[in-house]
């Protein structure tokens, strides 16, 4: 009796047992399947390179400032100019004959002031000897307040139409090519009319941005090389001359220029350019996988992997690439996991089960968990 009763407590005990035992390994199976790799120190030699585009440092369009016909072309599209040099004629004879008549109506106020000024003069003797009454002494006071004015209106006159007779001479401000020719000879022009587009090809700039985690690397003064697929066997030595105070927070970039000497006159702007600024050694640049990374719309993201597999979702900024290794900054450290895959519908504070990733992250892990065990 006693024996068969033993029996029977184990065979009811034995499924229990099996359906316990079946507990944590169905518990398990729910739970997201995500493999893990482990977040290195590297040691990189990175040559920082950018794209960009050549520009000139000096480009303009000279438009007219005054109306007239145009009289006289002295340049053609292509042809240099030097700075100071007469790019066309706007009806100089006309503004000469304007300016030739305010002299002659200066020079008239003139004359009519030294007149209202000897007539005043007598007057106010005549007033001290009370031959004049006070009305006739306040009328000739009066006049000659008129006739200076008129004197200071006429001079105004012609400060205009000196600038006027200047303005109808077209003159380049630098020296450079000319780009454009927006007028024919005859035409008529009004004050803001286009004429011609200058543009000074020596020296150029360079002009391209660097990401905020290279800004630290970059510094006014500093050479830098420029190839262009115009010239693919040529390198273009440049100096950097302005870097931008402020950080694009949309692009989060850091906007350059570095002037080119061209004195042969190969470059043009408008060119394309890939920018070098030299090698750069680092060291314990922090480096996840590349598929590590999730791109959201605030920026780039990861997940870390807790002691306890709970996973957490940090905000990071990418660096350098090495490997199909990406730099990132945050709040992540070497030695620590971060989920390389199956991170698609995780959500931050999820347990996940982890797999092995693959052998450089598995074999990278043990290595730091062996450490901390001698530890």
């Amino acid at each position: 009796m006693n024996a068969r009763a033993t029996g029977s407590s184990l065979l009811v005990l034995l499924p229990l047992a099996a359906a316990c035992g079946d507990g944590p390994a169905s518990e398990s199976e729910h739970l997201p399947s995500v493999t893990a790799a482990v977040v290195e120190a590297v040691d990189l030699h990175e040559e920082i390179r950018a794209s960009g585009d050549l520009q000139a440092r000096l480009h303009t369009t000279i438009a007219a400032e005054i109306e007239g016909r145009v009289t006289e072309i002295s340049v053609d599209e292509g042809g240099s100019v030097a700075a100071g040099a007469v790019v066309l004629e706007i009806d100089p004879e006309r503004r000469q004959l304007e300016l030739a008549a305010g002299h002659a109506q200066l020079a008239q106020a003139q004359a009519n002031l030294a007149k209202e000024h000897r007539q005043t003069e007598r007057i106010r003797k005549l007033h001290t000897q009370n031959v004049s009454s006070e009305q006739q002494l306040e009328e000739a006071e009066t006049a000659l307040l008129l006739a200076r004015s008129r004197v200071e209106a006429e001079r105004a006159a012609l400060g205009v139409a000196a600038r006027a007779r200047a303005d109808a001479s077209v003159t380049a401000p630098f020296a450079g090519l000319i780009a454009r020719r927006s007028v024919q000879l005859g035409e008529f022009v009004q004050p803001g009319k286009p004429l011609v587009e200058l543009v000074a090809l020596d020296p150029l700039e360079v002009v391209f941005s660097l990401t905020e985690l290279d800004t630290e690397r970059v510094r006014d003064g500093q050479r830098i090389e420029v190839s262009v697929g115009a010239f693919p066997d040529r390198v273009f030595h440049g100096v950097v001359n302005f870097i931008s105070p402020t950080v694009d927070p949309a692009t989060r970039t850091l906007r350059i220029k570095a002037e080119i000497a061209n004195d042969e006159g190969h470059l043009r702007p408008g060119l394309f350019a890939r920018v070098s600024l030299g090698v750069s050694p680092r060291s314990g640049v922090t480096m996840v996988p590349e598929e590590a990374l999730i791109q959201r719309s605030e920026g780039a993201v990861l997940f870390k992997i807790g002691p306890d597999n709970r996973v957490k979702r940090i905000a990071v900024t990418t660096g350098a690439h090495d490997a199909e290794r990406i730099e990132v900054r945050g709040e992540v450290a070497p030695g620590e996991r971060v989920v390389q895959r199956g991170h698609g519908g995780l959500a931050d504070g999820a347990i996940v089960a982890v797999r092995e990733g693959p052998p450089h992250a598995v074999a990278a892990q043990r290595s730091a968990e062996s450490e901390g065990t001698e530890l």
